[in-house]
C-alpha cells in the first residue's frame, strides 16, 4: 500500500504520516524539505499546493499513489471586502483544485488495479460556515461537493471518498487561528459540548480506520470529528 499525505511536515498531517507507518509505504509532501525529512518517510517531495503543482501530480504516479490523503490547507480570517483576488486565488488553489488535481492523477492506477482510498481534511466550517472565513469555509465545502460525486464516479472500481471535518484542533494552526479571531480559548471552548478541542491523533486513527477493509462500505461521506461543535447549543 502506497499512501501520500499532504501538507505533512507539521500538525495533523504529520500525525496523519506516523500514524499510517505501520500499514503501509508513506510518502509525504509540503513545503518544508527539512521537516520532511524528519518525518522518515519512505519518500517525499518538496511542493508548495498554493503554485505548481505538476512536479507532485508526477510524483503520485511514479510511486503508484493509492491512498491519497489530501490534508494540506490554507486558512485566512478576514472580511469579505478585506480579502483581494490574490487571497481568494491561493486558497482555492490549496484547498480546492489541487486536491481535485492530485486525485484525477491518483484515480488511473486506483482503478487499474480495482482499489483505493482518498480522503479529504475538510473543516467543520465548511459544514456551519464561518463568519469572517467565507474564503475557507467555501473551499471546504466544495471539498464535500467532489467527495459526493466522487464516491458515486469511483465506487464501481472499489475506491471510496470521503472528507473528514475536524471541529477545533489543538495544532500550532488551531492556536493561531485563535490569536487571529476575535474569541478567546475559553470563549471558544465554550461553544464546543465537549469543552476540548480535537487531537491530531484522533484525525490520524479515523483515516486509519477509513482505510481498512472493514470501512469498505464507507463512502461519499462527511465526517464531523468535531467534539459536537456541529450539533448545536
Amino acid at each position: 500500500m502506497n499512501i501520500l499525505v499532504t501538507g505533512a511536515s507539521k500538525g495533523i498531517g504529520n500525525v496523519i504520516a506516523e500514524e499510517l507507518k505501520s500499514i503501509g509505504n508513506v510518502y509525504v509532501t509540503g513545503r518544508n524539505e527539512h521537516a520532511l525529512i524528519a518525518c522518515n518517510a519512505k519518500g517525499f517531495c518538496v511542493c508548495d499546493l498554493s503554485k505548481d503543482i505538476n512536479k507532485l501530480a508526477n510524483f503520485i504516479k511514479e510511486n503508484k499513489i493509492d491512498v491519497l490523503i489530501n490534508n494540506a490547507g490554507e486558512y485566512i480570517y478576514h472580511n469579505i471586502e478585506s480579502v483581494n483576488v490574490e487571497d481568494i486565488q491561493r486558497i482555492y488553489q490549496t484547498n480546492l483544485i489541487a486536491p481535485s488535481y492530485l486525485i484525477s492523477n491518483a484515480v488511473p492506477h486506483m482503478k487499474e488495479q480495482k482499489w483505493g482510498r482518498i480522503i479529504n481534511i475538510g473543516s467543520i466550517s465548511g459544514v456551519m460556515g464561518e463568519a469572517n472565513a467565507s474564503l475557507y469555509s467555501a473551499s471546504k465545502a466544495g471539498l464535500l461537493g467532489l467527495t459526493r460525486a466522487l464516491a458515486l464516479e469511483l465506487a464501481q472500481y472499489n475506491i471510496t471518498v470521503n472528507t473528514i471535518n475536524p471541529g477545533w484542533v489543538d495544532t500550532e494552526l488551531g492556536n493561531e487561528s485563535i490569536e487571529e479571531s476575535e474569541f478567546s480559548k475559553d470563549e471558544i471552548l465554550e461553544s464546543i459540548p465537549q469543552r476540548r478541542f480535537v487531537t491530531p491523533d484522533e484525525i490520524a486513527k479515523l483515516c486509519r480506520y477509513l482505510i481498512s477493509e472493514d470501512a469498505r462500505g464507507i463512502t461519499g461521506q462527511g465526517i464531523n470529528l468535531c467534539a459536537g461543535l456541529s450539533v448545536g447549543i
